[in-house]
């Protein structure tokens, strides 16, 4: 099977790249051929036309695989010399299989960043671009275009990405010269975006970068969701690649309920296939995330303990020690439970508690996360605690409540904390509560999974504890963010002559064990959509079952006006979340002796 090569400097993110990055083409001894389907590409969506050839015979198997840009299907089979030659000929006039290589010297890359005037371009999309470049992770041939309503030349585009750009620290030499490279391929182009005619204008300056070879187009829409189609629509009519691949990256949110994320993706695909969205979480993109697989399924003493038979509960805390700062008005339109919690932790909680995989293809991965989202218990009011920040002063500093932002309305219920219990109705973790909790405004800032196991069954050592059994009990950390770690806490006798027990910590640190920086969760999800790596991407059946879950609950709090509990800034958090996890038995992690 061919794969998409990287330089051999750069390590790819994507442990099976090669199940997506390329066309490829792949016969079985038997030369047997009949009813082959093609995609080849079509002006009318960023996708591919039909191109059939069928011929009937024996009813003999053959196997071709074919990706991104070409696909083939098999059926019956003949022994035919005919249709193999016909095969061969449209393989030819389609899309060769090295054409799609995005390392290949006759292909490039164009990446178009819409809404490159914006705080996400800047601050993340360009720097996880040129860290990408740094570490020589982009293919030789790649043109970088910023397009935005804003009038912008195109120096004045590289004075502005410039201020954002830094250089790894394991790798600082040349550090000023590869930025001048790198900026040296940015350019920019101002438009409205809806406008087919200005995306025609941007379809012509990105041929004469790629200068006739086979160009592969990525377009990264970081703008608000009420414009995507707008955008899309003109891409795919104006702008998609006429001989290699077009693939658009989507932002969150998408939508605010079923209903209205169903309407999303049913629009998307009028101009998209499936296979060419990507919808972002960056969440799953930082590398605690990534190894959390790894970990669980290379590391035998964990896998067999992953069940409710050894474990209590699992936790999924996220807290921010700031408020909204000046985005309220676009919060207040979602609320934590939408902003993190429907999203970022419930993707988290799907890897997580996932069956092992076939394997580590993309759908295989996506197939298993479906499958949990699909056995758990829709949420209902009684499931969930909601709470809003509200002012105070410590010291001379007065912290604002929620509603002092200028662009929040007075009277607005929306909750900036939530905590929720979730049930996943199957054999391994039938009744094991998985405890969410997010949060702004709160005492620190973290992002990490608790997973409390069990107390030892008779255990001799009871007594030393004497009424804190709970300390008795081993748990695994995985911190996110900040100071990534991986952390077991165990119990082990004090050294002396009595029999004193204590708690420790088995503990990787990464920044002290590894010296090489943690790449940005952008670089990884950037480079995986330049290879056509899917596995960290969110598929349409599983964003379907994620809003499923949740819809109800925010539909209910919404038509009751339910008010939230106040929480003063600074703090832990609403009370009622201590009495919903004390209702499963169950006490939060984070607020520890020893945290």
């Amino acid at each position: 099977m061919a794969s998409l090569s990287s330089p051999s400097h750069c390590c790819s993110s994507s442990s099976s790249s090669a199940y997506s990055n390329s066309s490829s083409v792949r016969f079985h001894h038997h030369h047997y051929i009949s009813n082959l389907e093609f995609y080849a590409n079509s002006p009318k969506k960023l996708g591919s036309k039909k191109i059939s050839l069928q011929s009937r015979g024996s009813p003999y198997s053959n196997t071709i695989l074919m990706q991104d840009g070409v696909v083939a299907t098999t059926a019956a089979t003949v022994e035919n010399e005919a249709p193999t030659k016909k095969l061969k000929d449209v393989l030819s006039s389609a899309s060769p299989p090295e054409e799609h290589n995005v390392n290949n010297d006759k292909s490039t890359v164009s990446i178009t960043v819409v809404g490159a005037s914006g705080d996400l371009a800047k601050k993340k999309i360009f720097p996880a671009l040129f860290a990408l470049y740094y570490e020589d992770c982009l293919p030789e041939h790649f043109t970088i275009f910023g397009y935005a309503r804003s009038k912008m030349t195109d120096a004045e585009l590289r004075n502005m990405v410039s201020k954002t750009l830094t250089c790894r620290i394991d790798k600082r030499e040349n550090c000023g010269e590869k930025m001048e490279q790198f900026l040296k391929r940015c350019f920019n182009h101002s438009g409205q975006y809806d406008s087919k005619e200005n995306f025609v204008e941007l379809d012509k300056k990105l041929k004469e970068h790629e200068a006739g070879r086979v160009s592969n187009r990525l377009f990264y829409l970081s703008i608000p969701p009420n414009i995507f189609i707008d955008a899309v629509r003109c891409a795919s009519v104006s702008a998609s690649s006429a001989n290699g691949w077009t693939r658009v990256i989507v932002e969150k949110p998408f939508g605010r309920d079923s209903e209205s994320s169903a309407a999303l993706t049913r629009s998307l695909k009028q101009y998209l296939e499936e296979d060419q969205i990507f919808r972002i979480d960056h969440y799953l993109g930082k590398e605690l995330v990534e190894n959390l697989s790894v970990l669980r399924f290379s590391n035998l003493i964990f896998e067999p303990l992953w069940s409710r038979q050894y474990i209590k509960n699992v936790q999924f805390i996220f807290s921010e020690d700031f408020g909204t700062e000046g985005r309220g008005g676009y919060f207040d339109n979602y609320g934590i439970i939408r902003d993190i919690m429907q999203n970022h932790l419930l993707q988290i909680l799907a890897l997580f508690a996932m069956e092992t995989p076939v394997s580590l293809d993309a759908e295989d991965i996506r197939n298993e996360k479906v499958k949990v989202l699909r056995s758990m218990r829709t949420l209902s009011i009684d499931d969930v605690v909601i709470g809003q920040y509200k002012s105070q002063t410590k010291g001379d500093i007065t912290y604002p409540a929620y509603t002092d932002d200028k662009t929040v309305p007075k009277d607005s219920l929306t909750p900036t904390f939530a905590a929720a219990a979730l049930f996943i109705d199957n054999a391994r973790w039938d009744g094991v509560p998985f405890l969410m909790k997010a949060g702004k405004a709160l005492h620190d800032r973290r992002a990490e999974i608790r997973v409390q196991f069990r107390h030892v069954p008779g255990n001799l050592y009871n007594r030393k504890f004497g009424t804190h059994l709970d300390r008795a009990t081993n748990e695994l950390v995985i911190r996110v963010q900040p100071d990534e770690a991986i952390y077991l806490k165990i119990n082990n006798k004090v050294p002396g002559l009595g029999m004193r027990l204590d708690r420790s910590n088995l503990n990787l640190l990464y920044k002290a064990r590894y010296s090489k920086e943690i790449p940005d969760a952008y670089e990884r999800l950037l480079l995986d959509a330049i290879e056509g790596e899917r596995r960290l991407f969110i598929r349409s059946d599983e964003l379907n079952a994620a809003w499923a879950l949740f819809t109800p609950l925010l539909k209910e709090l919404e038509d009751k006006r339910l008010i939230p509990e106040y929480y003063p800034y600074g703090s832990r958090g609403p009370v009622g979340a201590h009495y919903l996890a004390a209702r499963y038995n169950v006490k939060w992690g984070d607020h520890g002796v020893d945290e």
